[in-house]
């Protein structure tokens, strides 16, 4: 079996990449950058420009899904030039596969697209679930809204179409975990805001299996990935303390200081979505991290 991932030297992508070679599954990936392009026999890099619709149609040789993970990083500041970024990166990509697809023959049968939790109300009470949620009112609600519905239209070309809304990605290649962790490193750890606000996390290792058991067995729709348990803000900054065995002695960081430091961005650290993982339950997916205290004794 053979795969097409975009966005494969990503937090994602590559945990991605390694679990599929695990499975013996050949990777097809698209990279913006010519000097990043490999050949392998089970690891081969093909050339696009989502901006220009350019694209390497050689990619689809052989591939029965692709996944979905291209996109320009949220934890940037929000100037008007780069929500733009944001926006564009997420659905130029999607347009350039779908161009692609339509103009020649493949043998591409599902697409699997990234999203996120950010589509979903902030809330401290609502419990969202992917067909039971009230979205937000935000520039992030607002890029996943139209993300999601750019995948949707792949669907028009015969193409299975399923969505991963995805939260906080714990990794020890980066990310959130390490943005939590260092500042604790440094005894300047503290609570973001109010510290009640829910966070959805998911393992790493878990999400990438998430993506390969979806693939496996050919599920259409929408699925949260996250795990089961979520936590607060609070709770998330003293599990990694504990285990750093540092302690957590500031106050709470207000979240008007937050704002006047990242401005819309801190929309990502003050946000409260509490999500449910049911769905994917339901369908035989076990989490190997379901609760978070395993979870970060593994990552750190």
């Amino acid at each position: 079996m053979r795969v097409l991932i975009t966005g494969a030297t990503g937090l994602v992508g590559q945990a991605l990449v390694d679990l599929f070679h695990e499975y013996g599954i050949a990777v097809n990936y698209l990279t913006t950058s010519r000097s990043k392009i490999e050949s392998q026999s089970k690891y081969q890099g093909f050339y696009w420009n989502p901006s220009t619709s350019e694209i390497s149609t050689e990619c689809f040789d052989g591939v029965s899904a692709i996944i979905n993970l291209a996109g320009a990083s949220v934890a940037k500041r929000w100037t008007s030039s780069y929500k733009k970024t944001i926006l564009n990166s997420r659905i130029d990509s999607l347009n350039t596969l779908k161009k692609a697809l339509a103009k020649g023959e493949h043998d591409v049968e599902h697409l699997i697209s990234a999203s996120a939790v950010g589509l979903y109300k902030d809330s401290l009470s609502k419990f969202h679930e992917e067909e039971d949620f009230e979205q937000g009112d935000n520039f992030l609600a607002e890029v996943v809204k139209q993300w999601e519905a750019a995948a949707d239209e792949l669907g028009d070309l015969g193409l299975e179409v399923t969505k991963i809304r995805i939260g906080v990605v714990l990794s020890d290649e980066g990310g959130a975990l390490e943005k939590i962790k260092t500042p604790i490193e440094n005894y300047i750890g503290a609570p973001l805001g109010s510290g009640k606000q829910w966070q959805s996390w998911i393992h790493i290792s878990d999400l990438a299996r998430i993506f390969h058991h979806v693939m496996d067995k050919r599920l259409e729709g929408v699925f949260n990935g996250v795990s089961p348990n979520p936590v607060t803000n609070k709770e998330l900054t003293e599990c990694i303390a504990d285990r750093l065995e540092k302690p957590v002695v500031l106050p709470n960081v207000p979240g008007f200081v937050l704002k006047l430091m990242l401005g819309e961005m801190a929309t990502i650290v003050l946000a409260s979505q509490l999500v449910s993982s049911k769905k994917i339950l339901s369908t035989g997916f076990q989490f190997r991290f379901a609760q978070l205290k395993p979870a970060i004794a593994d990552l750190l």
